[in-house]
């Protein structure tokens, strides 16, 4: 017996039009901007020009300009470069890994989540470079021969940084711009702008829409799913060897690798659901980004959630049953000492704050979920802010005990990486489809014939 399988889990909510859908994915593209568009994005690039003067005079005065200090010799730079990088790993797993278990709930959010993902790892990139404090001699750091005989010191997990990130923003973006060419094809075909149409055209690659191209294309684009999946594990993994690696008490952990992996999907997954209830709002788009989206992405909220609570719980035992006086005063301190303000603000963020999703109402409001889900970007924040510095403030002797405190200018640098990004996003929803046509078109109740009973 046949079972549809749409009926039972609904995709897209009602059965509209193969034709309205388009048109409702089109619209944003080919109406003129709103007001309040061009209010958002006034905001956001005041923002944005804001964090671009701070980073002006870091690259005149020096990174003196900021808090750090010995023994706090990273700040705010990494701190910012760990939340960026964990924003960006939900696209991937969206894309991806669902993809790849055949999850068709992610059609509706995955182009979305895939633009994230990229708009972070491009906020995440500026904080390596310009942390060295010399951003001009950053081609160093690729293996290249150059005139001062100078090569990378591959056994340094900063390297390994370099090569994680850039691969992974690469294959991303090529698995983004794949999805998009049956899109950039069908706007190719609605618009009657000349220019907007030579455009739209270079970019789909002479697709037809025929049954040759969605072989290749179909092909194409599961070996891509298939290569940008062990990124999800590997690039965050790499990022926390930055700190395992290392012989400082707090960081010097085995746990890190999952624990950061856990934790960049639930704070990925917590942006993506906080821009995504502007958008389908906005937009209008309640009937493809449903509730049901949004509900299955706070319970991996609340697992991942769940993970990260675990973490922290077994980072305190294993530094009680390792018997190292000074492995147990680092996590004492994180708790009780002078930062124990930022740790007890991202166990509550992170730990008691998602526990709300146990309850089903909660999670299918869209207010409260929107609290929820600030409160958890806000509380991973905070969880890279306490690795980086509680670890580093006090040191091995007190005489060289200090207290890390930001400048204006460190917080002038992060609020611009937020107007890079959100000024990204807008300008992503009035120039690209934000939702895939022609992901939501095939698995719209009666596109296609069931063959589930066969």
């Amino acid at each position: 017996m046949d079972i549809d399988y749409s009926v039972e889990l609904p995709v897209v909510e009602g059965r509209p039009a193969l034709a309205d859908i388009e048109r409702v994915i089109a619209r944003p593209m080919e109406e003129k901007p709103s007001k309040k568009f061009f209010i958002a994005l006034g905001i956001t690039t005041t923002m944005l020009l804001f964090g671009a003067v701070c980073l002006g005079l870091t690259f005149f005065y020096g990174i003196g300009m900021w808090g750090n200090n010995q023994p706090v010799g990273w700040g705010f730079d990494i701190v910012n470069f760990v939340f960026w990088v964990g924003i960006g790993h939900a696209g991937t797993l969206i894309s991806a890994v669902l993809f790849l278990l055949r999850q068709k709930w992610r059609t509706g959010i995955a182009r979305f989540a895939e633009a994230m993902t990229i708009f972070a790892v491009m906020c995440a990139g500026i904080f390596p470079l310009i942390h060295t404090g010399r951003p001009w001699l950053a081609g160093y750091l690729f293996p290249y021969p150059n005139q001062n005989g100078l090569w990378v010191n591959f056994t340094s997990p900063l390297l390994w940084d370099v090569f994680a990130v850039s691969t992974y923003f690469t294959v991303s973006l090529v698995f983004w711009y794949i999805g998009l060419i049956p899109d950039l094809a069908t706007m190719r075909d609605r618009t009657n702008n000349p220019i907007k149409k030579t455009i739209y055209s270079i970019f789909s690659l002479g697709w037809r829409h025929s049954h040759r191209h969605w072989q290749h294309y179909e092909k194409a684009y599961m070996l891509l799913a298939g290569f940008a999946t062990p990124l999800v594990l590997s690039v965050h993994t790499i990022v926390s060897f930055d700190f395992a690696v290392s012989v400082i008490p707090g960081w010097h952990t085995t746990i890190f690798p999952p624990y950061f992996v856990a934790g960049a999907i639930f704070s990925g997954f917590a942006m993506v659901v906080t821009v995504l209830v502007f958008v389908r709002t906005i937009f209008n788009l309640e009937h493809i980004i449903t509730l049901d989206h949004l509900e299955k992405m706070n319970k991996v909220i609340l697992a991942t959630g769940m993970l990260v609570g675990y973490a922290y719980g077994m980072e305190f035992f294993i530094a009680w049953y390792s018997g190292q006086d000074i492995e147990r005063f680092v996590f004492i301190n994180r708790a009780f000492g002078p930062y124990a303000w930022a740790y007890w603000i991202m166990v509550s963020c992170n730990v008691l704050v998602p526990q709300f999703f146990w309850i089903r109402k909660v999670r299918r409001s869209v207010p409260l979920m929107m609290i929820i889900v600030i409160l958890v970007n806000v509380g991973m924040w905070f969880e890279r802010f306490v690795i980086v510095v509680s670890s580093l403030h006090r040191d091995f002797l007190p005489s060289s005990w200090g207290y890390y405190k930001p400048t204006i200018i460190d917080f002038g640098i992060l609020i611009g990486s937020f107007g890079l990004f959100f000024t990204l996003v807008l300008l992503f929803t009035k120039s690209l489809p934000v939702v895939s046509i022609s992901e939501v078109k095939a698995v719209v109740e009666g596109a296609q014939p069931s063959h589930h009973g066969d």
